[in-house]
């Protein structure tokens, strides 16, 4: 019967199996979900046509099992009163509503049979359904925790200590670079302070002298 076609076609372990396959399992678990409430709610209307049909059976069956007591009974009153005519007709419908009750019993008994095999599979389609909603939190978690592993995997992928190691010593090697054109820039300045301070002096210590020089000369004259 196609209302029963997930339970047929997809066992739990198969939706599993699908799910833990597929690109997105939270999507897709949800979308089962709710194809299996769609999939039940179809189920549901099925079993209850059926039940209907075997109480409709049930009542006919009921209704010429009761006719045939009835048709008996009078057959045995007419023959007390000697009644043959009458007699012989209780009995004739008698007959034909033991003909009419045995169809029906058989009726009743094939579609109570049907009825009880989709109950069962209804039955069965509920207890999925709801393993399916309380192992949905267990799935995503699942999805959740894998997902976030493979990101740290794929962001560490190209990373290893062989290259952190590597990666620092050119750091050290541009950090070595770069303090020794300091040291020397600083040499540098260091040079051309000197000589500018020895051509300031040496502009100073002229001065001096002329000034000295003045000065003695101004007293040779004096003695």
């Amino acid at each position: 019967m196609s209302v029963f076609k997930r339970l047929r076609d997809l066992t739990l372990s198969n939706v599993y199996s699908l799910i833990e396959k597929a690109e997105d399992p939270v999507k897709l678990t949800d979308q089962y979900i709710r194809d299996m409430q769609e999939d039940l709610e179809d189920a549901e209307k099925a079993v209850a046509s059926q039940i209907a049909i075997e109480k409709k059976f049930k009542q006919l069956y009921e209704e010429q099992d009761a006719l045939v007591t009835k048709r008996e009974e009078q057959a045995h009153t007419a023959a007390s009163l000697q009644n043959i005519e009458l007699a012989r007709r209780a009995l004739e419908e008698k007959r034909a509503a033991e003909q009419k009750r045995n169809e029906y019993k058989a009726s009743f008994d094939q579609n109570k049979a049907a009825a009880d095999n989709l109950r069962a599979k209804l039955t069965e389609m509920r207890g999925q359904l709801t393993e399916m909603k309380n192992k949905r939190e267990t799935l995503v978690a699942r999805y959740q925790a894998a997902k976030a592993q493979a990101d740290i995997n794929k962001s560490m992928a190209g990373f290893s200590s062989d290259t952190a190691m590597a990666g620092l010593k050119r750091m050290e090697e541009k950090m070595l670079h770069a303090e020794a054109m300091a040291e020397a820039s600083n040499e540098m300045n260091s040079k051309a302070k000197s000589l500018d301070d020895e051509f300031e002096a040496l502009g100073k210590n002229k001065e001096v002298d002329d000034e000295l020089a003045a000065l003695m000369k101004k007293y040779e004259n004096k003695e």
